[in-house]
């Protein structure tokens, strides 16, 4: 079976709008299926440039009200995409990617995008997608969005192994994204068909964490290596290293295994250095979610000791992550920045 590395980012909009046409206006108007309200731009405001648009009353509710759970959703939902459509999964990145080989890091870590975005046959910089989108998104996201990028980092990325209760991978990926741990790994296991039951656990964190997929850990690690990461699997033996005694400064991967047996031998023997937490009780180990949360948590505290904060990212690199999550937000985000980059293809046409 040909190695499965699938690349998703769970980000169709949580609050599923589209566009109605207006015949005495050449505004966008937008219409939530769940709440039936409507958004629409200024009358006044007939472009997507820089004045930010007054919306009626209803846009003025958290971006949260517009939940995954709208009967009228038309996202792909994550257990499809786990399931059914892993080999599709690539399709929903936004941002450009970078191969797995480039060999470019910057400071040692890596990042992941190109400061690109197509839209059919035009690219758009992160710098045009901000200027396309951010009109139209309310202050408060916008302000939130900076804050959570601030403190983003690649430079300590999750991988779980084999586990077979996915509740555990959602409880992962809600400390990770709390953490302002961007990038997480999923080598496969056998109960995807119960992860949308789970939803709860996760609280949508998936939405805005940069997820991988893998057959195998030699697929996996494979890759983390070539990017620059040393490999840490979780192990009780004569030669691991206590998380106290590492330094978190270097990129690193941390693995955790399945909840009964742990990390299997290929991922072992793969491994460039056993970790463990000290234990001060009667029982020799965490439930696996807690213990990748605090193995996490550990990182980033030791990686704000040494080199004053846990974000590292570039002021590019900032931006570009800026407009991934602009346009993860949601399904308008995404028709207007190709709307945006036709009139842009437009301007620049020669007129005949």
């Amino acid at each position: 079976m040909n190695s499965c590395k699938t690349l998703f980012r769970a980000s169709l909009s949580s609050s599923p709008f589209v566009h109605l046409p207006n015949p005495n206006s050449s505004s966008i108007t937008l219409v939530s299926f769940r709440a039936f309200s409507v958004l629409r731009p200024n009358p006044s405001t007939h472009s997507f440039g820089p004045p930010r648009c007054a919306l009626h009353e209803a846009a003025s509710l958290p971006l949260e009200t517009f939940t995954e759970t709208s009967p009228t959703d038309l996202t792909v939902s994550v257990k499809e995409l786990l399931t059914t459509n892993r080999n599709d999964a690539s399709s929903m990145m936004k941002m450009e990617r970078r191969s797995s080989f480039s060999g470019e890091r910057s400071r040692g870590s890596w990042f992941p995008y190109e400061d690109r975005f197509r839209c059919g046959d035009v690219h758009l910089s992160s710098r045009e997608v901000l200027e396309a989108v951010s009109p139209h998104m309310m202050e408060e996201r916008s302000d939130r969005f900076r804050r959570v990028v601030e403190n983003r980092s690649f430079s300590v990325c999750l991988v779980v192994e084999g586990l077979s209760d996915i509740g555990n991978i959602s409880a992962a990926f809600r400390s990770a994204d709390a953490l302002g741990i961007q990038s997480v790994h999923v080598v496969a296991s056998d109960s995807y068909k119960r992860y949308r039951n789970n939803r709860h656990v996760s609280m949508g964190a998936e939405k805005w964490l940069d997820i991988e997929l893998w057959d195998t850990p030699k697929d996996c690690f494979k890759v983390l290596k070539s990017r620059g990461y040393r490999i840490a699997t979780t192990h009780l033996g004569m030669d691991t290293v206590s998380i106290y005694d590492m330094d978190w400064s270097q990129p690193t991967a941390i693995v955790v295994g399945n909840e009964g047996s742990g990390i299997s031998e290929e991922a072992l023997e793969l491994s460039d250095l056993y970790c463990s937490i000290p234990m001060n009780g009667m029982v020799d180990s965490f439930n696996v979610s807690v213990a990748a949360g605090i193995l996490m948590h550990h990182a980033v505290c030791d990686r704000t000791a040494r080199l004053g904060s846990h974000g590292d990212l570039s002021e590019q690199e900032k931006e570009i992550l800026m407009a991934e999550f602009s346009l993860r937000h949601s399904r308008s985000s995404l028709f207007i920045a190709s709307e945006f980059a036709k009139r842009r293809q437009q301007q620049h046409s020669p007129t005949v």
